[in-house]
């Protein structure tokens, strides 16, 4: 498939990552706390025309055109966290400047991110890389001032994380970008009281002893850090990645050592044996990241309770996603559905539908919804679209499809995230979780294609797709009708009498 412009090919994937990737980006992650303590860091990012040598020196000039600023870092892990749907405590530092402000402003921005925990003092390290050309990284300017946590820090720190275990953190992420937050002293005793309550603790590590790692769920070295540590020229082979983390990984009392190894992909070791997980062919832009990715990707997904080689499968592809973007990137759940979820509407159809394998081929990203009913409408197709929650299916919504479907060629459904859907019912609802509720309406004859959206209302994702018809249910009045001006129509179809989500779940008697 294509990713701007880029091939990106993915290789054969096994059903059940396949299945999970469905389920888990689906909203499958949203009830997830995590954790990342580490080294925060801005990435600053200023993109030019280099259109000429300096009459100054023999260095190209650049002609500013703009700027962008992005988490780096632990930021970057946990703008991938939050990326993937799960809710993250950020616990580090950041300086006293206005590096540090705008840091903790687009953490803030993120949903799901909690930053209470940041500390603020000194200066805030930034990475400044100026792009010419387009992509074509010419100069990274750092600035950095090392300032680690006093012993009452540290205190207040496990304090805090204590609060958050008992509270139902499920998991710890521990970016040590070798900045001098994660001290060891910091990373002991955070592992220590982790392994205490059975808190997996994730360790992307820099530093050149880890006997302040010992005890780690898993640590994921690249090749240049397995060989720091080992002491020895390790060729990015197989079988020397193998038996060498498998002594470092007895000495330092890993349960799992995760070997990142650039075009060659990863290597899982742990106690059962050693798995290799290959990368695909794919045009790499920028390798800024992979790395926050690849941990951020495992941690997520064995959070949600998936065995670790499945995990690492995932991130495997998450990590070639982001390298093929420009500057840091942090994956997101649509990323993942896009890249190995593309639906085949090519099937013959029969009878004006489509003949499909499984339900779940209807159901798609809305990057993927996009370029289907832009398809679609190049085909001269009448495009319908209508949304809701539709928690527990019942009749009026079937004769409300039916219905709707008689109007055009395709229909497209959008359904509300669990969280959306939280918003607008309360607490107790969803009954049944987003990916449940999204293949029980991809089984029905009628439906062409599903896509979920998280906010309150389609309008957003109805800017994208512009259907040719908008259909709702009910006493709507058309002028109401949340992005009505992204269509061409608002059709307001009768509801079938007798028949409500909210009166069925009252007789059952359902709490939650």
């Amino acid at each position: 498939m294509r990713d701007n412009g880029n091939i990106l090919f993915i290789k054969k994937t096994e059903m059940s990552v396949k299945e999970n990737i469905r389920k888990f980006c689906s909203g499958g992650l949203s009830q997830l706390h995590v954790a990342v303590i580490g080294d925060y860091m801005l990435d600053r990012y200023i993109y030019g025309d280099a259109y000429r040598i300096s009459p100054e020196a023999p260095v190209p000039v650049v002609k500013f055109s703009e700027e962008k600023i992005v988490p780096g870092g632990a930021g970057n892990v946990v703008a991938n966290l939050i990326g993937m749907g799960l809710s993250v405590t950020a616990i580090g530092r950041v300086g006293n400047d206005l590096y540090g402000e705008a840091l903790i402003k687009i953490l803030s921005s993120l949903m799901r991110a909690e930053v209470s925990s940041i500390l603020i003092s000194g200066g805030t390290i930034v990475k400044t890389r100026i792009l010419g050309g387009g992509h074509q990284q010419m100069l990274r300017l750092d600035q950095e001032e090392i300032v680690s946590p006093s012993e009452a820090e540290i205190e207040k720190i496990l304090h805090s994380l204590g609060e958050l275990i008992r509270s139902g953190l499920k998991s710890v992420v521990i970016s040590d970008y070798g900045k001098g937050f994660c001290t060891p002293e910091l990373c002991h005793r955070v592992i220590e009281l982790c392994r205490r309550y059975s808190i997996p603790v994730f360790v992307d590590p820099k530093d050149k002893d880890w006997l302040h790692y010992s005890g780690a769920f898993l640590v994921t070295p690249n090749m240049k850090e397995l060989r720091l540590i080992a002491g020895a020229d390790i060729a990015n082979e197989d079988e020397e990645i193998v038996y060498y983390g498998t002594e470092i990984m007895r000495k330092f009392r890993l349960d799992n050592l995760l070997v990142t190894r650039s075009d060659k992909g990863a290597t899982l070791i742990n106690s059962s044996g050693s798995r290799h997980e290959r990368a695909s062919a794919v045009e790499v832009y920028d390798v800024s990241g992979a790395g926050d990715t690849m941990i951020a990707t495992v941690a997520a997904f064995f959070t949600a309770g998936l065995p670790l080689p499945e995990c690492v499968s995932i991130a495997n592809i998450a990590s070639q996603i982001v390298v093929g973007k420009i500057g840091t990137y942090p994956i997101k759940s649509e990323d993942l559905l896009q890249a190995v979820l593309e639906p085949d509407f090519s099937a013959e159809e029969k009878n004006g539908y489509y003949t499909r394998v499984s339900p779940e081929d209807k159901i798609a990203s809305r990057s993927q919804a996009k370029s289907i009913c832009d398809k679609w409408k190049k085909e001269g197709r009448r495009v319908i679209f209508t949304n809701g929650c539709f928690d527990i299916l019942h009749v009026g919504h079937i004769d409300l499809l039916v219905d709707a479907k008689k109007l055009g060629d395709r229909l497209v459904i959008a359904v509300n995230s669990d969280d959306s859907v939280r918003r607008l019912k309360g607490a107790g609802r969803p009954v049944n979780p987003g990916h449940a509720r999204a293949k029980v309406l991809a089984a029905l004859e009628a439906v062409d294609l599903v896509v979920m959206f998280d906010e309150d209302t389609p309008a957003e994702l109805l800017s994208q797709l512009r259907p040719h018809v908008i259909v709702k249910g009910g006493d709507y009045r058309k002028e109401d009708v949340a992005g009505r001006e992204y269509s061409d129509e608002v059709v307001i179809l009768p509801l079938t009498q007798g028949y409500s989500t909210t009166e069925t779940i009252e007789k059952m008697g359902y709490t939650k």
